[in-house]
């Protein structure tokens, strides 16, 4: 997943990976949370990474 993210915005996306406790897994975009395992039910499915991909290339085309 997180190498979709790299593909998705390039050398324009600083990506961190941070340890979390009971398998926490968010991702956030600019301080803006646009995905969370807990309240979404479970890791994303290949629909769902899409759309955050999606998400970054778009805030980097608008930097841009």
């Amino acid at each position: 997943m997180v190498s979709e993210f790299f593909a998705a915005g390039g050398g324009d996306v600083a990506i961190s990976l941070i340890p979390g406790d009971a398998g926490v897994l968010t991702v956030e975009i600019d301080g803006e949370m646009v995905f969370d395992k807990k309240t979404e039910g479970g890791h994303p499915n290949l629909d769902r990474i899409k759309e955050i991909k999606a998400d970054i290339e778009q805030r980097v085309r608008a930097l841009g």
